[in-house]
């Protein structure tokens, strides 16, 4: 070791006297003295590095990664489900309306096109349209009520006789007494009692209907008169392929909802024809009414057609014992095999055809949202959002294949 003066080792040399570097900043990813990380030069790691949320969320295995993905999208569709629930609920008066008028307008349209062809303008061909409609309710409620009204005191009688034969038929057959049934008839009277609505209420919901009824209509006929150039006015706003694609499921969804409209009242006229025949020939009392329940519960498919039959069967029971009861039930049954098995696969065709499982919940759904208007109307618009949904799929599927295609 060579020391200067003072005892000192000279700077740049070692202790055996070999000269050493000197000491100078440190190099681009180099260590620097002392320090226990890696240098952020470039090319190297910076600290820290491997331990961020996309290194975290590339560890985890797939099958976890899936399903935080799918609960995710799955929070994102419940919620905005539930908004728009709210949003029906609050304007559920003009959701139905326009629901209405939308399925009137495609049952009417073939009309409209019938008057057209005969050279008459469109707002009298609308017009007449609409006249037409109203004329066939009210000449039908006012048939009902001519052929029928004297029937009602009669089954009021009969009622109270055929209720007392299946209080009777009850006891005798299950193991419950005339005080246990007393009391179960009390507790559901009580629950209906504290659940009808108030004169106020009554009155509100009694206004909002005639007020959607008219509202219907004014659309009715404005639609009629100037659907077909609204629905132009909107294409023409489109550009590009965007064009194309909303003009293909404009169309789809309107012949979705005109053949649900048309093929609906021409299945439910069926069921209400061969169920009605089938009560006058038992010589079951008010057969047209129950006929016309018949008739519009078939516009609700699957719970519509099971609530009438069970109506025309409790009616039956009451006012002609079990005997006819049974065979009224067995025409409710035989008529509707037929509708659903034969006659609803020929008439809607695959057009409208819907899973029987989508139908209930749609059904349910419109239910408890609008009560028995969001039931007609539940059906109708998930066929024409399945028919929409379905059709700009393809329209996708074939534009991300043009490419691949042709090249």
């Amino acid at each position: 070791m060579v020391e200067d003066g003072a005892g000192r080792t000279p700077e740049g040399t070692t202790d055996d006297g070999n000269p050493t570097a000197r000491p100078g900043p440190a190099l681009a990813g180099t260590a620097a003295p002392g320090a226990g990380t890696v240098g952020t030069g470039a090319g190297t790691a910076a600290p820290g590095a491997g331990t961020g949320p996309r290194q975290a969320w590339a560890g985890l295995p797939w099958l976890v990664r899936s399903a935080v993905l799918w609960s995710a999208c799955l929070v994102v569709f419940v919620a905005g489900l539930y908004l728009v629930g709210k949003i029906a609920v609050l304007l559920a008066p003009l959701a139905i309306a326009l629901a209405v008028t939308f399925f009137l307008t495609a049952l009417l349209d073939p009309v409209l096109l019938l008057l057209r062809r005969l050279r008459l303008p469109a707002a009298l061909a609308a017009l007449l349209s609409v006249l037409l409609l109203l004329g066939v309710l009210v000449g039908v409620g006012v048939l009902v009520w001519n052929l029928t009204a004297s029937q009602f005191g009669e089954l009021s009688q009969e009622l109270d006789q055929g209720l007392q034969r299946s209080r009777d038929f009850v006891t005798s057959t299950l193991p419950v007494t005339d005080s246990q049934l007393d009391k179960l008839v009390q507790q559901a009277r009580d629950g209906l009692g504290g659940s009808a609505p108030d004169p106020v209420g009554g009155a509100r919901t009694a206004t909002e209907f005639l007020g959607s009824v008219l509202l219907s209509l004014v659309l009715l006929f404005f639609l009629l008169k100037d659907g077909r150039s609204m629905w132009h006015w909107v294409l023409r706003r489109m550009t590009g392929p965007n064009r194309e694609v909303t003009a293909e499921a404009g169309r789809v969804g309107w012949r979705t909802l005109g053949a649900y409209s048309r093929g609906t009242m021409l299945i439910a006229a069926i069921d209400a024809i061969g169920i009605g025949v089938s009560l006058v020939l038992l010589r079951v009392p008010l057969a047209l009414p129950l006929a016309l329940i018949t008739f519009l519960g078939g516009f609700v498919p699957i719970i519509g057609a099971t609530v009438a039959g069970a109506v025309a069967v409790l009616v039956a029971l009451a006012a002609k014992g079990p005997t006819v009861a049974l065979l009224a039930l067995a025409a409710v049954i035989t008529v509707q095999q037929v509708e659903g098995n034969l006659l609803e696969p020929l008439v809607m065709k695959r057009q409208v055809k819907l899973h029987p499982a989508v139908i209930l919940v749609a059904v349910t759904a419109g239910t408890l949202i609008a009560g028995i208007a969001g039931a007609f109307v539940s059906v109708p618009i998930t066929a024409v959002a399945y028919r929409v949904i379905d059709t700009v799929q393809r329209h996708r599927q074939d534009a991300a294949g043009r490419p691949a295609a042709t090249a």
